[in-house]
């Protein structure tokens, strides 16, 4: 535990080293710009930062609160809700609150590209965590998909695009009714819908993707909702008052729908799955379809040019290749020969229905079915 810790220490100051590097060749260029960062990017990395300290921690509380109320009661995974008379499930469910409000925050400052892959470090936390408190093993290549995270995350800070100008939230408003966003958005919520009403009841406690699906779906769009109404408290502190706008109030509507829907899954998903399987396979997919939608609602690259596209789009790689790392290394201590054996499907460490833990295949993508 000592090593992996040490560890964790030295992956925190070789980020915070290469990021203070940067903030001395500023200072000393006399610019008032984190390299070519304004000073809202700036204040949204140190939201974005703190938020995934917060969001990492909260996952490995929560999941203690959700195996302690299963243990006593009708687990979440299969519909129960006892976890919510269980402190130290609302323990897990303020950190995370915490780490959503500075995360909500660093929307109103820096553009979704640069905020959204910073939850890798999330997962290193929450890895990290689940060594030490719920003795799930993050071996020496785990180590390794930890510091591909924090080099990802490097690159991409080091070349996000600046934050658009917007003087008001119905500007913000006028883009979401564009109609790449609109067509995003349909197809969006019809997906979940089909996945939420279709899905769930039949493989949801089988595929984690389906859980996780719902997730990140809901999540994009609660995302872009979520730097509109940031935008809106930001311009109204400024003496720029937005809350007499409806667009304001409409924007909070779906920040709220998509949140409650997300948090009622995510619940699932931690109930039913190993947390090192649910954090980057969550992280990975939330983050693709945020990105996307940043994209087509606020048009980040249109304002790059394509060197610092790539540049990012091999960041955000690193950092998959870092998160999948971390999942293809559990366990392989436990179970010899997994990363071979199993290498062309994930395997899912799923709980029994005596609340331990089962080595178990379930595949990403529904199976055909056979003839006995």
């Amino acid at each position: 535990m000592g090593c992996i810790v040490s560890n964790l220490r030295c992956i925190v100051c070789t980020f915070l080293a290469s990021t203070s590097g940067v903030f001395r060749m500023a200072e000393s260029s006399g610019g008032s710009s984190f390299m070519y960062m304004s000073a809202d990017n700036v204040k949204g990395l140190i939201l974005a930062l703190s938020s995934s300290l917060f969001i990492g921690a909260s996952f490995i509380v929560k999941k203690k609160g959700l195996k302690k109320a299963g243990a006593s009661g009708i687990r979440a995974g299969v519909g129960g809700y006892s976890y919510l008379h269980e402190p130290l499930w609302w323990a897990g469910m303020i950190t995370m609150i915490v780490g959503e409000v500075a995360n909500f925050t660093a929307y109103a400052f820096a553009p979704a590209i640069l905020v959204t892959p910073l939850g890798a470090l999330s997962i290193i936390v929450s890895a990290v965590l689940a060594h030490i408190m719920l003795k799930e093993k993050l071996h020496i290549l785990g180590i390794l998909g930890c510091i591909l995270c924090v080099v990802g995350s490097t690159t991409i800070v080091l070349h996000a695009p600046q934050e658009r100008e917007i003087d008001s939230v119905k500007d913000v408003w006028n883009l979401a009714l564009e109609p790449a966003f609109l067509l995003y958005s349909i197809s969006v919520i019809s997906l979940a819908l089909v996945l939420i009403f279709h899905f769930v009841s039949r493989y949801g406690n089988t595929h984690v993707m389906v859980y996780i699906g719902i997730c990140s779906l809901m999540g994009s769009l609660s995302v872009m909702s979520c730097k509109a109404l940031g935008i809106a408290l930001k311009l109204t502190f400024e003496g720029m008052n937005q809350l007499i706008y409806p667009e304001t109030w409409v924007f909070a509507m779906v920040v709220v729908m998509c949140v409650v829907t997300q948090m009622n899954y995510l619940n699932k998903a931690l109930d039913t799955f190993n947390t090192a399987v649910v954090s980057p396979i969550y992280y990975v997919m939330f983050t693709s379809f945020t990105i996307l939608a940043s994209v087509i609602m606020f048009k980040d690259w249109d304002r790059q040019n394509p060197s610092q596209i790539i540049t990012e789009l091999c960041g955000f790689i690193t950092i998959l290749a870092g998160t999948f790392l971390l999942h293809t290394t559990k366990d392989m201590d436990v179970y010899p020969g997994l990363t071979t054996i199993h290498s062309s499907r994930f395997v899912v460490t799923k709980r029994s229905e005596n609340n331990g833990f089962s080595m178990e295949e379930i595949p990403l993508r529904r199976q055909e079915s056979r003839t006995p």
